[in-house]
């Protein structure tokens, strides 16, 4: 690269990792401030989970069509509307005056970011090319994860500092950043648009995920009415339909969103149950440490997010150990990594009854690292048996299943979280969410011997166009 050159793909490098940044921040957000949005707007407990279920659920229906979009418009053009969308999102979100204007903002920032994400790494390849692409991603790696473990503390440190809305304000800056660097430095290349977009399949996705969800988290506070059955027996009926319409779809000759040929395949099938289970049991998980720290013990959100640094530590280790290894131990990295994450909790569940911060810290440390193992190599490992035509429809369905599975864990185990608060106290409910990740994590680990022994082999040319998000993807974050 000549330096002028080089430098305009770096300051493009930046831009992306800003606008990953974002989605990181808010993604494990609610956990450092939700105590106190409750106090300053009044929020209850279902509220509180919507906050975070509600931008999870958003980006699993947007994430069907996002990679997509960037296929057909340019990944630049579709980047940049994203980004403005998510910067406006996130000012809404910083001057909400009650709960429900905040959910509907956290919504509107998730189906923003679903379409901001997929294009982040083909951006990267399309700046550097296959000559310079390696140093990208050797800078863009560590940078993400320093982001994961710096952005709680960030978050604790604004929420102190500066109140709750500080921790969406800082979006601002950010967003701004990567519109203004992003337009001057990211390549425009357009994309193609033969096949269409399927709107009205994502749009019955997102019915059965909504229908789903919902019933889950306002259930307890309804007190469980006849209808919330039914919504739920609906969600599986919209699934159903979801399913005849991608077959008519295919027999039309369109694209569909969903290549159904890959649930045929055992090992496929098996990694949708592992994802759904994994996701669930690790977000819903962190929701109720998070408000047991801040609610049940009152400490400080800086407090609270430095008490969780060393899974946030353990998880930047464990990452890195897994994208060395995953090549030689193949899917026995995934048994690793579950072992350590299921031995960290049946540590820490008596914790939560003597606790010290020094106490948690081990049993923390070690989750993280057993759960950082299998980020990297997760999605490769569950898609080493999909033909390359079906890998673009594969990969788009288990990012968007892995957002489903992080607002079931949101519904159901902060639901058992809340309900046993009401009866009994704060440990108790923590270690009731405990012992259900833990089996949780055991029927991981089960799961796990059903999926392919080696992880999916790259063969696409980096120089090719990136029709498929499945070369350019960011490996699976919570």
């Amino acid at each position: 690269m000549q330096t002028k050159t080089a430098n305009r793909a770096w300051i493009g490098l930046f831009a992306v990792l800003a606008a990953t940044v974002m989605n990181i921040l808010d993604s494990t957000i609610v956990n450092v401030a939700a105590p106190a949005i409750s106090v300053d707007l009044g929020a209850t407990y279902s509220d509180l989970q919507w906050i975070a279920a509600g931008y999870t659920l958003a980006l699993a229906v947007g994430l069907l069509t996002g990679g997509r979009l960037g296929d057909m418009f340019g990944r630049k053009r579709i980047l940049m509307i994203g980004l403005v969308g998510f910067v406006a999102a996130s000012l809404s979100c910083s001057v909400a005056w009650a709960p429900e204007a905040l959910i509907a903002s956290r919504v509107v920032q998730g189906l923003f970011g679903a379409i901001m994400i997929p294009q982040c790494f083909g951006l990267i390849r399309d700046l550097f090319g296959p000559q310079h692409i390696g140093k990208a991603f050797a800078a863009f790696g560590p940078a993400i994860g320093l982001s994961t473990i710096l952005g709680p503390v960030v978050a604790g440190l604004l929420t102190d500092g500066a109140g709750w809305r500080a921790v969406f304000a800082i979006n601002l800056p950010l967003g701004l950043f990567a519109i203004v660097a992003g337009a001057k430095t990211l390549p425009f290349i357009d994309g193609r648009r033969e096949g269409g977009l399927d709107v009205m399949g994502a749009l019955i996705a997102g019915a059965g995920m909504f229908l789903l969800v919902f019933p889950l988290v306002q259930g307890r506070e309804l007190g469980w009415p006849a209808w919330t059955l039914a919504m739920a027996v609906s969600a599986i009926i919209a699934f159903g339909i979801f399913t005849r319409y991608q077959m008519s779809r295919k027999s039309r000759g369109k694209t569909p969103l969903v290549q159904l040929s890959v649930f045929a395949k055992r090992s496929y099938t098996s990694g949708v149950v592992f994802v759904v289970v994994f996701f669930g049991a690790i977000v819903g998980f962190s929701l109720a440490v998070g408000l047991f720290l801040q609610l049940g013990l009152g400490q400080s959100p800086i407090r609270a997010s430095l008490t969780m640094a060393a899974w946030a530590v353990g998880a930047f280790l464990g990452s890195a150990f897994g994208a060395t290894m995953m090549a030689r131990l193949g899917r026995r990295i995934l048994h690793i990594g579950l072992s350590m994450m299921a031995a960290g909790l049946a540590l820490l569940y008596p914790v939560f009854a003597d606790f010290s911060t020094l106490k948690m810290a081990l049993p923390m440390g070690l989750y993280g690292i057993g759960m950082g193992m299998i980020f990297v190599p997760l999605f490769d490992i569950i898609m080493g048996e999909v033909k390359d035509r079906e890998v673009g429809s594969a990969s788009s369905m288990l990012e968007s299943i892995q957002q489903m599975g992080s607002s079931l864990g949101v519904a159901v185990l902060g639901t058992v979280l809340f309900t046993t608060v009401g009866k009994q106290t704060f440990v108790a409910a923590s270690q009731q969410v405990t012992l259900i990740a833990l089996g949780l994590t055991v029927l991981s680990l089960a799961l796990a011997f059903l999926l392919p022994r080696k992880a999916r082999a790259h063969t696409v040319d980096p120089a090719a166009p990136a029709v498929d998000s499945v070369e350019t993807r960011e490996p699976a974050l919570v």
